[in-house]
């Protein structure tokens, strides 16, 4: 890795008290976190710092420390305050100011034509605001991102240090720290804070480990570099956590969950033995029969009343159990021209004295 560039922003920022930070419009996570964590590390160096951005943070930002510190414009208290309105030959008689209750009043007093213009018409501006001696530019490819933070004008004798990871970054300022090898913005700044030892405290850290996570997919994403997972090991020393930036898991558990439980509360008992019958091997009882018979009614919309399940007889004094009156269908030859007894004969078949031996096909049927 180039050190060069890291060396360049030790000497600059050895010479120089006043600093500047800025991003491009709409900046990410990766982006406002690494440019927030510089300028709460410089601030607390004893520099005076300021960091702007073009556009208004969006919510997705609100949970980066310093966030409240971004302001619109790179005005610094070195600039000078001009008050500008329409002016009229005629129309302004003289000009004074007034002090009250600790504000300066500006007085415009009205020559013999009035005054034509209004409140609306009064204009303010910062002369000078933005000539700032050293201008940090962070995850921005371009000059023309910055919008109206960036006048050529007022920053002709600036030092402008360009920090970046995208591949479109066109390589403008006097100190270039660009490389697409970094997989994220945040990396870069933490890399120069611990290198420079720079203070990083745990809001510092906090803002750097958001980028990267952010940036990586949560150290997911193939292009994760080496030094986000170094870089990453500092953070958490200095009480970083990771940001689980993914939808949570539980939330889709839940769901899963609800939704069984409005599914099954709608079945009844015949209901789920329904259902376990296609997961599990029939067995052979009256009850099995019945509910099958069930279930085919309800499919062909015949909905009947509840049938009564048969009892199962009590054993006989030898001991062995009498079996269901259905039970002798598995037996036969030719299942398809076995004969039932109807339902309401109430003489029952001995159980064959072969029952619980294992059974050889004997029949005639021929297969095809």
């Amino acid at each position: 890795m180039d050190n060069q560039p890291i060396q360049s922003i030790r000497e600059i920022l050895e010479r120089n008290e006043q600093i500047a930070i800025t991003v491009g419009k709409n900046p990410n996570i990766d982006e406002m976190g690494a440019a927030l964590a510089l300028y709460l590390s410089l601030s607390a160096n004893n520099k005076k710092v300021t960091i702007a951005s073009p556009t208004d943070p969006i919510v997705e930002l609100s949970n980066l420390v310093g966030i409240n510190k971004v302001k619109s414009s790179l005005a610094t208290d070195g600039g000078d305050l001009v008050v500008s309105f329409p002016y009229k030959e005629g129309e302004i008689e003289k000009v004074s100011y007034t002090l009250e209750d600790g504000y300066l009043n500006i007085v415009v007093k009205a020559g013999e034509m009035g005054l034509s213009f209004s409140e609306k018409d009064v204009k303010y501006k910062r002369d000078g605001g933005g000539s700032t001696p050293v201008l940090f530019i962070v995850g921005t490819p371009r000059l023309s991102n910055l919008g109206s933070l960036f006048n050529p004008q007022t920053l002709k004798n600036t030092t402008v240090v360009n920090i970046d990871n995208k591949p479109e970054n066109q390589g403008f300022g006097d100190v270039v720290y660009v490389s697409p090898t970094f997989s994220s913005v945040s990396e870069q700044i933490a890399n120069i804070i611990n290198s420079l030892n720079l203070p990083l405290d745990q809001d510092v850290a906090q803002n750097l480990m958001s980028g990267i996570s952010f940036a990586t997919d949560n150290f997911q994403k193939p292009t994760t570099s080496s030094l986000a997972f170094e870089m990453a090991g500092i953070l958490m020393k200095k009480g970083a956590l990771r940001a689980d930036l993914n939808k949570p898991k539980s939330y889709i558990s839940q769901t899963s969950k609800s939704f069984s439980k409005d599914f099954t509360s709608q079945l009844d008992d015949d209901d789920f033995f329904g259902l376990n019958s296609f997961t599990e091997p029939p067995i052979a009882s009256p009850q099995n029969q019945q509910r099958q018979n069930q279930f085919q009614n309800r499919q062909n919309k015949n909905f009947p009343k509840p049938l009564q399940n048969p009892q199962f007889p009590k054993q006989q004094s030898g001991g062995q159990p009498q079996q269901p009156q259905q039970a002798h269908r598995f037996q036969g030859s030719n299942t398809s021209n076995q004969q039932f007894p109807p339902k309401n004969q109430n003489k029952q078949e001995d159980t064959p004295p072969d029952w619980l031996a294992p059974k050889i096909y004997k029949g005639s049927t021929s297969i095809e």
